[in-house]
């Protein structure tokens, strides 16, 4: 390990112990169903999702009831998830025309993305349509780490309430969750990725080419990667 690597690993693992008192305090509020500053702005949303989907926040779930839930929950999303991957030629916002995934694949796919494991045997800019990525394979992003953190939380209920039976809500911990932590994570990194200058839009995908040769610099990155003959075809 080099003393880049160090001081990298250093860094993480640094920024990772002064933020766990924080973060681990913000998300009891969340999953006790405490006001939190995020409230005055998601407070309306997340009681607009009850109203609409019929979640009653403070009805507690025995744990059967919780597995329950969870499970029709993630069966429903993989049911999505595959038939999507499997019809994407058939839906919109394919401006590559690319086919439906064949049976294997999806299935590997939205089996990969529900348990949150994210494994692709495929080039995603070359087999998946943007109606994939963003309603199919975004939105397992979102929802099975939500289940897997109020999975978390069900056992710790579970570990700390001994007369009790009940370890809280699925319904509300996976609205809540969303809410509350992962949809805030993720403006602040797409903000930062536009800051960088990543570009996204529904268009085909482009191939960039230039006119100058190759500089010194890239003649050296092909000579490293390639040998000499490609170094010599570079020149």
């Amino acid at each position: 390990m080099i003393l880049r690597d160090l001081l990298q690993l250093v860094l993480f693992i640094g920024l990772l112990a002064a933020l766990s008192p924080l973060l681990g305090r913000y998300v009891h509020q969340v999953f006790s169903g405490r006001r939190t500053f995020l409230h005055p702005v998601l407070g309306p949303v997340e009681r607009g999702v009850y109203s609409l989907s019929g979640i009653h926040p403070d009805e507690n779930q025995t744990w059967s009831r919780y597995a329950v839930s969870l499970i029709g929950f993630s069966l429903a999303g993989f049911l999505l998830t595959f038939g999507v991957l499997l019809f994407q030629d058939k839906l919109p916002l394919n401006p590559q025309g690319f086919p439906g995934l064949s049976w294997d694949l999806a299935l590997n796919t939205a089996v990969s993305f529900l348990t949150n494991t994210n494994w692709q045997s495929y080039g995603g800019e070359t087999t998946m349509s943007h109606f994939s990525q963003m309603v199919a394979l975004t939105y397992q992003n979102f929802v099975s780490a939500a289940v897997g953190i109020a999975v978390c939380a069900a056992v710790v209920r579970g570990i700390a309430r001994n007369e009790s039976s009940s370890i809280g809500n699925f319904w509300s911990d996976l609205v809540r969750i969303t809410l509350y932590v992962l949809l805030p994570l993720s403006i602040i990194g797409a903000l930062i990725m536009l800051w960088q200058g990543m570009v996204q839009n529904f268009d085909a995908g482009v191939t960039a080419t230039s006119s100058s040769p190759p500089g010194p610099s890239l003649r050296r990155l092909r000579s490293s990667c390639s040998g000499p003959t490609a170094a010599a075809s570079s020149t």
